[in-house]
């Protein structure tokens, strides 16, 4: 620790103690799984079954138009010590009237389905280190799709134990296969760190993963909610330990941040949390104010 700067010293503590509030709100009985007999009643009877529908956004699983060429699909993924965590994945439909998935969300049958009623899968984006996790079954689901990675992803370990195929990584610029209505930011930050930030033009929508957090008190355990509030997470801002990361590279990350705010977005659409739907443009310059001037 002596060794790490103020910032990263403070990243960790900042986890270190988020975890140990997660520990406090977690249960050691499973939600679901062989013998616990969780169906519709075992979700009327159980309250953690209840609040683990009530932290996401339903209907889950199902795309959802959010503007023209744009749809949304809320979705449900396992988080620290038992918890759920609201995930969601943007799906922008190309000019050649193929569809891009930003953050694949877990597979389907029906969900495949639905989409492929807007048009084909031809393009899976995991847009950072940790949203990736789903890729798998997409791939051998949509085999002809070709993938794009943030960079550094193909080299982690998990990644490649998992067999995972990665076609391409992003880098300074959107690939020509995108159709030219799709803006590449990257986002820098320390220790391999980065987030491929989307800009879609023709509907001013701007899509992120982690960059920006915006859970809402009410969808929370009670216990975790004077947490998340002094870390920011329900007010825009990520997890300490992420802002702590970028900042490694903070003088790239505030000139990216400065672009994405420059680029007067009318949505921001993210993994987690309630996604800025109006004023979205001040709503992420005061997400982004620990990057900001």
């Amino acid at each position: 620790m002596r060794r790490q700067s103020t910032a990263a010293r403070a990243g960790l503590v900042a986890a270190g103690l988020l975890e140990l509030a997660v520990v406090s709100a977690s249960s050691s009985r499973p939600r679901g799984g062989p013998g616990t007999g969780f169906g519709a009643v075992g979700r009327l009877l159980d309250p953690e079954a209840r609040w683990a529908t009530r932290a996401s956004y339903p209907p889950l699983d199902v795309p959802k138009p959010v503007a023209q060429d744009v749809f949304i699909v809320d979705s449900q993924m396992s988080g620290a010590m038992g918890s759920v965590l609201p995930v969601r994945m943007t799906v922008l439909r190309l000019p050649d009237g193929g569809l891009l998935l930003h953050s694949p969300t877990r597979y389907s049958i029906a969900l495949k389905r639905a989409l492929e009623a807007i048009g084909p899968v031809r393009h899976l984006v995991a847009p950072n280190l940790a949203h990736w996790v789903f890729l798998k079954d997409w791939q051998a689901a949509c085999p002809d799709a070709t993938t794009w990675a943030a960079p550094g992803l193909r080299g982690r370990k998990q990644v490649r134990d998992a067999g995972l195929r990665l076609d391409g990584e992003l880098g300074g610029t959107e690939p020509a296969a995108w159709g030219g209505t799709v803006e590449l930011v990257m986002v820098p930050g320390g220790l391999g760190f980065h987030e491929c930030a989307l800009f879609h033009h023709p509907s001013r929508t701007l899509l992120l993963t982690d960059l920006v957090m915006n859970l809402e008190a009410r969808k929370v355990p009670a216990l975790l909610r004077p947490v998340l509030r002094a870390f920011g997470m329900t007010d825009g801002m990520p997890p300490p330990y992420l802002r702590a990361v970028v900042k490694l590279r903070r003088g790239e990350a505030s000139r990216a941040a400065r672009h994405l705010v420059s680029l007067r977005p009318d949505r921001v659409v993210f993994a987690h949390g309630q996604w800025f739907e109006r004023n979205a443009t001040g709503a992420l310059r005061r997400a982004l104010r620990w990057l900001l001037p």
